[in-house]
């Protein structure tokens, strides 16, 4: 699966300074590199380099600085990555490629050049905004049948799990969920249900989920969590 492409080439681009995260806003991996603003490493991974490949980096290419495509090397070496055509595309076009062989070695068959111009900066920002509030790298890049653990899914874990024992009141969440009057509000996945006036609890489906995705037991008190 292409998920077993994901931690050679996040060690790859660890290696180069990056802080790496896999499935930002439909991409396969998102690397920032330090300073502000940061530099922008977008990666998209497939089992052989063909055609679909490029064209999903083309997507991408306008919300990041740098592109890269990554796959594995054929066992016999007449894959695409022998095609001189094929490297010669992705020059023009701008992109790095990687080959990842069996034993999950990393090589460089093409260079991106530096600091591309980004034509959608918006684009760009929501990356970065996802790739800095998640906690962790909870999704393997090129994962494409469990749902994504998004920020907003792990605030809102957070707000269930708090919820776990009882209902609370909004302002007690808080400290540990910033955005739990909204999410709490929205209800997007169906995990909560209004007690009365600023006080929520959880539903099956909340349940369901803690099940699903365990969390971390915090103590509240007063709306604060308690000391590790």
């Amino acid at each position: 699966m292409e998920t077993a492409l994901y931690l050679p080439v996040k060690r790859f681009l660890e290696e180069l300074g990056f802080t790496v995260k896999g499935e930002i806003g439909g991409c396969d991996l998102v690397g920032l590199s330090p300073g502000d603003p940061p530099v922008v490493v977008i990666g998209e991974l497939k089992l052989a380099f063909n055609l679909e490949l490029i064209l999903q980096a083309v997507d991408r290419a306008p919300a990041g600085d740098e592109i890269w495509i990554a796959a594995k090397m054929s066992a016999r070496g007449k894959g695409r990555e022998s095609d001189a055509r094929y490297r010669n595309l992705c020059r023009r076009l701008g992109f790095g490629m990687l080959g990842v062989t069996e034993r999950g070695q990393v090589e460089v068959l093409v260079k991106p050049p530096t600091a591309a111009p980004r034509r959608e900066p918006k684009k760009r920002s929501r990356l970065v905004a996802e790739h800095q509030r998640r906690h962790g790298d909870p999704v393997l890049g090129g994962s494409t049948r469990a749902p994504i653990m998004t920020a907003y899914r792990q605030q809102a874990l957070a707000c269930a799990s708090a919820l776990a024992d009882g209902p609370r009141a909004v302002r007690d969440l808080r400290a540990r969920c910033p955005d739990a009057g909204k999410i709490l509000l929205h209800n997007v996945y169906g995990w909560f249900a209004r007690a009365e006036r600023g006080i929520y609890g959880l539903t099956d489906a909340g349940h369901a989920a803690l099940k699903r995705w365990p969390q971390p037991k915090i103590a509240l008190d007063a709306g604060q969590p308690s000391p590790p």
